[in-house]
């Protein structure tokens, strides 16, 4: 291996390392369900599209706390995290329960449509939501953070025993159903993967591509897969995201003439 891959790959790691250790902390604290925001007057015209957080495996929604408040301080005035049980052993099951909660927001808010942010199988979660329970007509743009579309092979001690960490083994039953026929979908997906994320093997996993699907690819380098939802560079890549989420022709695919760095 090159010496300035060597040495971006230390430097990646220590910052996870940093990222983990900041995060055990803010654990706790995202235990317990966050408050819902207050529905606002019937005379008050909706504003931008609510987001939706959703985190990945073994955690919760303290991971969002620095894209939350990137969010918030530019323009999103309705930012919810949703919590799913540590318990949850089928991501069907959690992809009914994010779709539970979007029809609540939706009607709580006025907005016909939410956008979301899913980190890692947060991000497979609200995938199999929009694709395969209907969620394309409530959802505008999915972004994710770290997804293995194609399902990951990184090695983890009795990780196996786990039935998520089995549907997100390539091949696995639910990925075969999202790589199936979506004609028609009307979601924007944009997918942020890195180079260095040591828990997509391959990297290329947490990049999405499906002929029925409209599709933007962002390639992140010099950054692992806890530094995502946290790094500034990424945050503001998921801002540009949300707000280019107009409406575009279905069937149509984003270009993609080369890897994009963002960090």
């Amino acid at each position: 291996m090159e010496l300035t891959k060597v040495t971006a790959l230390m430097k990646a790691t220590a910052l996870e390392l940093a990222i983990l250790t900041g995060h055990l902390v803010l654990y706790p604290s995202g235990i317990v369900a966050e408050r819902l925001a207050p529905a606002p007057p019937p005379s008050v015209t909706p504003g931008r599209r609510p987001v939706v957080l959703l985190h990945g495996f073994v955690d919760n929604r303290s991971v969002f706390v620095v894209l939350r408040r990137s969010l918030t301080r530019n323009g999103r005035d309705c930012v919810e995290s949703l919590n799913y049980s540590p318990l949850t052993c089928d991501l069907r099951a959690a992809a009914e329960l994010l779709g539970r909660r979007v029809d609540e927001i939706r009607a709580r808010t006025g907005h016909a449509e939410v956008d979301i942010v899913g980190h890692s199988l947060g991000g497979l979660i609200a995938r199999y939501y929009v694709q395969r329970l209907g969620g394309d007509s409530r959802v505008r743009t999915l972004v994710m953070l770290g997804t293995p579309h194609s399902g990951t092979s990184v090695a983890a001690p009795l990780a196996d025993a786990h039935p998520l960490v089995r549907q997100m083994r390539p091949g696995s039953e639910v990925l075969r159903e999202l790589a199936g026929p979506s004609p028609g979908c009307r979601t924007r997906f944009v997918s942020f993967w890195s180079d260095l994320d040591q828990i997509m093997v391959p990297v290329e996993t947490a990049r999405l591509d499906h002929p029925d699907l409209l599709v933007h690819n962002v390639r992140v380098s010099g950054i692992g897969h806890l530094a995502l939802p946290v790094h500034p560079t990424v945050a503001a890549g998921v801002r540009d995201a949300l707000d280019a989420g107009g409406p575009e022709a279905v069937g149509a695919r984003a270009e993609e003439p080369g890897a994009t760095s963002v960090a």
